[in-house]
């Protein structure tokens, strides 16, 4: 009957391996059933405990998804049946429960439901309802998609834990009060939230790929959940080409992770990596993901065009094999259809390694005065490195310095700091480190084609 002996520490982590794996889909038939998120998910811990108490005596079962699934129902009866305001609605799931009450005795194997991909779906679109704030949302989805704590997610975004718990709280509420419809919008309005669907997972992959603040340069875990994400997405919704895009554009930069810090968790930019490091299955499995997207009718996306730009790097064996030409080309299309400042300022990179440092410096000056990157560490951080490209080092020096007291992660205001001292050295040597430098076309930073706008 059972998979797993009844030794507590290994059924306890048994456990916790089978919620990571299963609380999405538990709380998404649940909330198909019950129409409410925060019930759904009540429900379903209930069922978690159940399982807590019953599991390392028992054992865990071989379909421990399709128990916890019939715990929760069962639960879910009792609860309703002891509301002291026992509504109609409640009265109506408890005879719609019953009706189909085929429920076998928890402790038996029991198929899983049908349903399933369907009611992940329903759940990816209500997590990430534009009713929410871009923070809730995110949080939102973590929480019931990634079946992260309360903790682990306070702890990944550097906030207090009583501001997660906040947010997702009055995440579950405002679902409630504005009675989002647990369903897959159509049309237009399927669209619109799409893309806010896609949005919260291209942050959360965002923040994984490199960190807002804190101490270390990537959060791994989040990049990961993000994937994970995608790729259930992608099998869900299989005709959307901007859903390929994403997968393909978190595949191809996941690849890169291996190489992006020293040993020391010291970054290495991208033209500095050791190739060799790149994961190259994730590589062919987003390829593989962009030529999908391509091939699927409609004008190239955000997403599927960040994705064109990446596989120009994966492509090339060595940096000097990159066609920059090309990614300059595919930026001037992003910049067309996002209209965004930080998508400009890569290109200002591109530009600087397809024509020279002096017409992507004059692409960077350009930005200059857009109020919306005045505290983004990045552009001075790129016209620095132009700059210092161009020998004019005392204004390198002070770019560097600049950045340096606006960038958040520590890993990233090391490495600018230490620009900025290389270059107040001023000796013969780093002069002609930065001429080497200027040849090899080594940039500052890396010209991503995951951008945070």
């Amino acid at each position: 009957m059972s998979s797993v002996s009844p030794d507590s520490a290994e059924t306890h982590a048994a456990i916790e391996a089978v919620w990571r794996i299963e609380a999405a889909k538990l709380i998404a038939g649940l909330a198909r059933m019950v129409r409410d998120i925060g019930v759904a998910e009540e429900l379903a811990q209930d069922a978690l405990v159940a399982a807590l108490e019953r599991w390392p005596e028992s054992g865990v079962p071989r379909k421990p998804g399709a128990w916890l699934m019939a715990t929760a129902k069962r639960r879910a009866i009792d609860r309703f049946r002891r509301e002291k305001t026992f509504e109609r609605k409640y009265e109506h799931m408890v005879q719609e429960f019953e009706a189909r009450r085929t429920l076998p005795d928890p402790d038996l194997d029991v198929a899983e439901s049908d349903d399933c991909g369907d009611d992940l779906l329903r759940l990816i679109f209500t997590a990430c309802h534009p009713v929410l704030t871009r923070e809730a949302r995110v949080a939102l989805t973590l929480r019931l998609l990634g079946g992260l704590t309360t903790e682990e997610i306070a702890h990944a975004f550097l906030v207090p834990v009583a501001t997660i718990a906040q947010r997702i709280v009055r995440a579950k509420r405002t679902l409630a009060e504005a009675r989002v419809p647990f369903e897959v919008p159509t049309g237009a309005e399927r669209t619109a939230r799409l893309k806010s669907v896609l949005e919260v997972i291209y942050l959360i992959f965002n923040e994984g790929y490199a960190a807002t603040a804190g101490d270390d340069w990537m959060r791994p875990e989040l990049g990961g959940e993000a994937l994970r994400l995608g790729r259930i997405l992608a099998k869900l919704v299989p005709g959307e080409a901007e859903v390929h895009g994403l997968v393909a554009l978190m595949e191809i930069q996941a690849s890169r992770m291996g190489a992006r810090t020293g040993k020391g968790g010291e970054i290495v930019r991208l033209l500095d990596q050791d190739r060799g490091r790149w994961d190259y299955m994730l590589i062919g499995r987003g390829l593989a993901a962009l030529q999908q997207a391509e091939q699927l009718k409609g004008t190239l996306g955000p997403y599927t065009l960040q994705a064109a730009i990446a596989a120009c790097h994966a492509r090339a064996r060595t940096p000097d094999a990159t066609d920059w030409e090309r990614i300059v080309a595919l930026y001037d299309a992003l910049v067309e259809l996002t209209q965004s400042p930080i998508v400009e300022l890569n290109r200002a990179v591109a530009v600087g390694m397809a024509f020279g440092a002096a017409q992507g410096l004059e692409v960077a000056d350009a930005l200059v005065e857009e109020p919306s990157l005045r505290a983004y560490h990045l552009l001075p951080a790129v016209r620095g490195d132009l700059l210092a490209k161009l020998g004019r080092l005392d204004e390198a020096r002070a770019q560097f310095e600049q950045a340096a007291s606006l960038a958040k992660n520590a890993r990233e205001r090391e490495l600018l700091l230490n620009r900025a001292t290389d270059i107040s050295r001023g000796s013969a040597a780093q002069d002609a480190a930065l001429a080497q430098n200027a040849r090899d076309k080594k940039l500052l930073v890396e010209p991503a084609s995951t951008c945070r706008f």
